[in-house]
């Protein structure tokens, strides 16, 4: 068993799976470019180390949190116009315990749920990364609005980068009482029965396979499996289905569900978990009418 300091990088492909199910050949070849092409000589030039690598992602170590984000940056630049592929990236530094084939620690859980968080094309790090930046990559990031993740106590401030002229999107405490601005241009207000189209909500799958394992690849199935019912819904024109990046901001709380509702003003509140043991995973979810 070995325990060091490390940076690390967490990076996730967008949509994935859709896009393995409508063209697999091209979604595989793309992604084999990318590898080529992109990731890897950026994350060598760098002084990076790719230390797991999931079919539509990887994890990254680096000797420090400046080259890390860095990295994160150059990786989203070279994809800002890609036909295919968008990731999400989450950076930060802190314990990282190798045994076997297995890595552990807050640097790669709190990564984790940093890429979760993050919109497609953005790298998101926590105010302690951003401080130990030079003043030419601070300029870069904006946000630095206290926010919770799962498993940590306080509100932390997170900071974000966008590719030049995306639009940016608002990431805030959910102590605060404030929205997370939705690219859908979902906003607070009470549900009503009379739309046109019932709303709905699907909220981030818990990981409790957590209990039993560190192993963020646990975490991005769950991540992965609400993206995916999301999509599948906004595809059906049957609901209106609120923006992931609403939902997102009540990962890792236990909200009244009916309050979550009236937030989101939503009729329906999809929520549900996942337990992975080994090759098995064991999904469970339900639907919650909140008008009844």
């Amino acid at each position: 068993m070995e325990r060091r300091l490390a940076a690390i990088l967490v990076a996730d492909m967008v949509d994935y799976s859709r896009l393995m199910g409508e063209d697999e050949t091209r979604t595989l070849a793309a992604l084999t470019e990318l590898r080529r092409d992109l990731f890897e000589p950026v994350v060598s030039a760098r002084g990076g180390k790719i230390i797991k690598r999931m079919g539509d992602g990887w994890i990254v170590e680096y000797p420090n949190i400046s080259d890390a984000t860095a990295s994160a940056i150059e990786i989203q630049e070279g994809l800002s116009d890609h036909e295919i592929i968008q990731l999400r990236i989450g950076v930060h530094i802190g314990d990282v315990t190798f045994q076997g084939d297995d890595i552990y620690g807050d640097g790669i859980n709190v990564a984790a749920r940093l890429e979760a968080l993050a919109e497609p094309g953005q790298v998101l790090i926590f105010d302690t990364a951003h401080q130990s930046l030079d003043g030419k990559a601070v300029e870069n990031f904006s946000g630095g609005e206290p926010h919770q993740l799962k498993n940590i106590a306080r509100a932390v401030a997170v900071w974000r980068w966008s590719p030049t002229g995306a639009k940016a999107t608002a990431i805030q405490g959910l102590d605060t009482g404030a929205e997370i601005e939705a690219e859908m241009g979902a906003d607070k207000r009470e549900p009503s029965p009379l739309a046109d189209k019932p709303s709905i909500a699907v909220l981030p799958f818990n990981d409790i396979s957590s209990d039993l394992s560190n192993d963020p690849e646990n975490e991005a199935i769950a991540d992965g499996l609400s993206e995916d019912i999301i999509t599948a819904l906004s595809r059906t024109r049957m609901f209106h289905v609120v923006a992931r990046n609403s939902t997102f901001a009540y990962k890792g709380t236990s909200p009244d569900i009916r309050d979550v509702a009236r937030q989101l003003g939503a009729r329906y509140v999809l929520e549900g978990s996942v337990r992975r043991s080994g090759a098995r995973v064991r999904i469970t979810a339900q639907l919650i009418d909140c008008l009844t």
